[in-house]
């Protein structure tokens, strides 16, 4: 029964749910880190250095797993996903 759990859960419905999660919690954190308090105007447009965030827990790390496999995302390291370089 929990095999037809982990194989429910790696269809292309979750795994596209969970690429949008992952993607809103990247621009959340990035937006979040940009908009800091106490930053000097002569920083202002050079964006935030954040690349890469820890997954939400929502997803269990076999949907992370199999994302990295299909080459959508990267380990950085530390628990840390990141998106792929662009061509």
């Amino acid at each position: 029964m929990a095999d037809e759990v982990d194989r429910g859960s790696l269809d292309a419905e979750n795994l596209k749910r969970a690429m949008k999660a992952f993607k809103k919690r990247l621009k959340l954190t990035r937006l979040d880190d940009e908009s800091t308090l106490g930053r000097s105007s002569k920083e202002k447009g050079y964006g935030t250095g954040i690349v890469a965030v820890r997954p939400p827990n929502q997803y269990p790390q076999q949907i992370w797993d199999k994302l990295e496999e299909m080459g959508k995302l990267q380990r950085a390291g530390q628990g840390l996903y990141q998106l792929p370089p662009q061509h």
